[in-house]
């Protein structure tokens, strides 16, 4: 048993995290959770459901972002007009919108079809697209949000204070659950393999 203690995180002042190694352990047959040698399948249906949650409040922190944006937005001023005269920032802020709705959405279906009891087995597609589209969109706001702010948005008091706390909480939303680049992955081999045996059953 070996435990390496690293510092904080980049979203995270609140814990550290850890590294545990566990090298020729013995589990006593009474301690098993499930049957043995299913561990692994265990684990991968709980990313599931961590990935619909790190989806659902990666939504909001992507609508913080955006109300930040709007908020400022329909306050500051520049050249004697706000900025939401200009066509450019009406553009962005419609975009974050459009992209935020479409996520919800989504959020909203995958929670619809957990409560109609859509088996695990077949919400392991769903829920990675779903949480690539909710990192994706969170960090499109966060970047556009940060546009908006200017150099507010890089300070951590003021206007700009959530903001710039909100952009360092983007690469914990995309990378804890799986990458983007994995998930993207996971989703399109599933896909295919449903496709593989729906063939051999026409067969």
């Amino acid at each position: 048993y070996q435990r390496r203690v690293h510092g904080e995180t980049q979203f995270d002042t609140a814990h550290n995290t850890t590294f545990v190694t566990l090298d020729n352990v013995k589990v006593p047959e009474e301690n098993l959770i499930g049957p043995e040698n299913q561990g692994f399948m265990l684990i991968m249906m709980n990313f599931n459901h961590e990935r619909f949650a790190i989806s659902a409040s990666t939504c909001r922190q992507a609508r913080m972002c955006f109300e930040e944006a709007f908020k400022y937005a329909m306050t500051r001023e520049t050249f004697g007009k706000t900025l939401t005269s200009h066509q450019l920032i009406r553009y962005k802020l419609a975009e974050m919108a459009r992209q935020i709705e479409a996520l919800y959405d989504n959020v909203e279906r995958v929670a619809y079809q957990y409560k109609c009891g859509v088996s695990d087995m077949k919400m392991g597609g769903p829920c990675a697209l779903l949480k690539v589209q909710a990192s994706k969109t969170f960090e499109y706001c966060a970047r556009e949000a940060a546009q908006i702010l200017g150099g507010n948005s890089i300070v951590k008091e003021g206007k700009g204070k959530r903001v710039e706390r909100l952009y360092r909480e983007v690469r914990a939303s995309a990378i804890p659950g799986g990458s983007e680049e994995i998930l993207l992955d996971l989703a399109i081999r599933q896909a295919v393999s449903q496709a593989k045996k729906r063939q051999k059953s026409k067969l």
